[in-house]
């Protein structure tokens, strides 16, 4: 299955053994994802088989549960530097108290959130119908809302060798220059933008060499350009500043932490949300490249979380 397998209506119709018309009807009642291209429904499959897990009744019990909060805080989802050297400030920051983080991509931090395996989830999942970020999402994956509180805005884009050799002005100029592309996960929010951008322009991902090749970090993509396997890779611009390479901007990003309800006044999730406010923190952001933290720890959802939900 890659990010680019899309079903037909007539085809998620015999998936779910229902006539085309009630696909119809799953779209506007019960959230069945779906976009429209030329006129036509398509139905990213992935989305179709969590979409149905989702909306399955009876489900066995959670066999070992995330116990309450005893001091060790687990992170996981999208990669980011300003994350990662935002936990190791909690470490440095509450002797006594441990946060130890998970790179499993946005959407593999829902699933997690999701399976009761962490405390935070760190997502910037791009809703292609409004423009808005990961509420969607989260509707698809989680049997209830979670708290939804801003981490940053960054800029997401291409990393580009120095100089931009290949004279790459836009993702349009990918295939004619025959750039060399190394991708990221089909976990990722960044993947899923990258895909995003892709079918704007009727660009078969597959057409592009090294379009397979993944790696996990943002930091990756940007090592592999700098060693000269790559040409280019879509990633964040804080590693275009953090290696010295050229960047394309595809747009600027809301990046969030999403929280189980019920576990948001926990200690460790306090003290990691506090520290969005302290002045090292905003130190720490203004030595990466392609930050905004006006927003940082803002609860966006619910809009009156200052009492426990």
């Amino acid at each position: 299955m890659t990010m680019t397998e899309l079903l037909s209506t007539k085809e998620v119709a015999k998936l779910l053994a229902i006539n085309e018309k009630m696909v119809y009807a799953l779209i506007a009642d019960k959230g069945l994802p779906a976009t429209k291209v030329t006129g036509k429904w398509l139905f990213p499959r992935h989305l179709v088989d969590r979409w149905l897990e989702n909306h399955t009744s009876n489900r066995p019990p959670q066999s070992s549960p995330l116990p309450p909060y005893h001091g060790l805080l687990i992170v996981a989802g999208s990669d980011d530097p300003l994350l990662e050297r935002t936990l190791n400030l909690f470490n440095r920051s509450h002797p006594g108290h441990l946060a130890v983080y998970g790179n499993v991509g946005s959407f593999g931090g829902l699933k997690a959130l999701r399976d009761n395996l962490c405390h935070l989830a760190s997502s910037h999942l791009l809703q292609q119908e409004n423009g808005d970020y990961n509420f969607q999402f989260a509707a698809d994956e989680l049997a209830s809302p979670p708290a939804v509180v801003n981490f940053c805005s960054r800029e997401q884009g291409l990393l580009l060798a120095k100089g931009n050799p290949l004279g790459i002005n836009s993702v349009a100029d990918l295939g004619p220059r025959k750039a060399r592309i190394v991708n990221r996960p089909l976990s990722t929010g960044t993947r899923l933008l990258f895909e995003q951008q892709l079918q704007k322009i009727g660009l078969p991902g597959k057409r592009l060499v090294g379009y397979e090749r993944e790696v996990a970090r943002h930091l990756e993509v940007g090592l592999e350009i700098l060693a000269g396997r790559a040409d280019v890779g879509p990633a964040i611009k804080a590693v275009a500043g953090i290696l010295g390479l050229d960047f394309l901007p595809l747009g600027r990003e809301r990046f969030d932490l999403l929280i189980p309800r019920e576990r948001f006044f926990e200690k460790g999730v306090q003290l990691f949300l506090g520290l969005l406010h302290e002045k090292e923190f905003k130190r720490l952001a203004a030595d990466l490249e392609g930050y905004d933290i006006a927003q940082s720890g803002r609860v966006i959802f619910p809009h009156e979380a200052g009492s426990p939900p």
